[in-house]
């Protein structure tokens, strides 16, 4: 009785542990799961990068650079890998309209640091704003073929009158979705300089609670506000 009593005892004790291991069990391989297989929609982020606009103030004016436009400037680019911000430029002289034979543009790969400091100042100090847009895969795949495509050859001109910074980041994020798409010459009169998109995509992000990343700028300057 007492072989017959212990051995009941240690089948109970087997059963036990395999009835408290199996939740454990069930509840590592979902964690697992969760990590392994992303969002089946929202895999990434687009992260836009502005740089605001400014001048001087008056009593720093001969320390401080004049910046290309001034507080209606700036610049704005879509980072399309670590590191790597894709941005809108003209190369060699400035056109007042749009020339679709000679085109004095090309889009450029920036580090953040080169980004920032593109219109002259330091890096560390200037005012700029990051807004990070979730995306689907099909999205990232995308701005992938787009941003090889763009760097290999411009699709149109720099002009003060025609495609800049601003329209240029409008066109990419329309091809993928983000913003409604117009033709170019809509979308240069429709986003003729940064702060427009920024507003856009600020509104979006208050809409959708998009994360935003800021970074205030020097106090020798006067910078736009949004």
């Amino acid at each position: 009785m007492k072989k017959i009593a212990i051995v009941l005892c240690l089948l109970a004790l087997l059963f036990q542990n395999k009835t408290i291991a199996q939740p454990k069990s069930e509840f590592v391989d979902t964690i697992t799961s969760n990590i392994g297989k992303p969002h089946p929609l929202i895999t990434s982020y687009v992260r836009v990068h502005f740089l605001y606009g400014s001048r001087p103030l008056a009593k720093f004016k001969f320390i401080e650079p004049t910046w290309f436009g001034g507080k209606m400037g700036g610049h704005v680019g879509i980072e399309i890998d670590s590191d790597k911000i894709l941005n809108f430029v003209h190369r060699g002289s400035f056109h007042l309209i749009t020339s679709k034979q000679n085109k004095h543009s090309c889009y450029i790969l920036s580090s953040p640091s080169k980004f920032n400091s593109i219109l002259g100042g330091d890096c560390k100090k200037v005012k700029t704003l990051t807004i990070l847009i979730p995306v689907e895969q099909e999205q990232v795949q995308k701005l992938d073929s787009l941003s090889k495509a763009y760097l290999t050859e411009s699709p149109y001109d720099y002009a003060f009158l025609g495609m800049r910074c601003g329209a240029a980041s409008y066109d990419v994020l329309a091809q993928l979705g983000i913003v409604t798409k117009y033709s170019h010459k809509k979308t240069s009169l429709k986003i003729f300089y940064p702060k427009i998109l920024r507003r856009q995509l600020l509104q979006k992000a208050e809409e959708n609670g998009w994360q935003m990343i800021r970074q205030e700028g020097s106090k020798h300057r006067v910078w736009e506000s949004d």
